[in-house]
């Protein structure tokens, strides 16, 4: 688990502005206001526009969830529309 202070780094591979990526970003957008506010950055990677950095970062589905901080790297796959399984994937304090 991450320390309450610990700054959290998300970034979030989508492809252009399908349903699915449309609804991950929101849903993150949520999880991290009641969550990790004031604790995190992230950042939308659309793969649509970058191609090559899903072979460079190992995406092989979207959208895709990575959490590069507080290390290990963590990754979840889906709209993450279950914010109560995303923190615990991810290993994030919800407090």
């Amino acid at each position: 688990m991450s320390t309450p202070n610990e700054p959290v780094k998300l970034l979030l591979y989508v492809a252009g502005q399908t349903p699915k990526s449309l609804a991950a970003i929101s849903n993150l957008e949520q999880i991290c206001a009641e969550h990790l506010a004031g604790r995190y950055t992230v950042e939308v990677v659309d793969l649509k526009k970058q191609p090559h950095l899903a072979r460079e970062h190992n995406i092989v589905a979207i959208p895709t969830l990575v959490r590069q901080l507080p290390v290990p790297i963590r990754k979840i796959i889906g709209d993450l529309s279950d914010s109560q399984k995303v923190l615990v994937h991810l290993s994030v304090s919800g407090e």
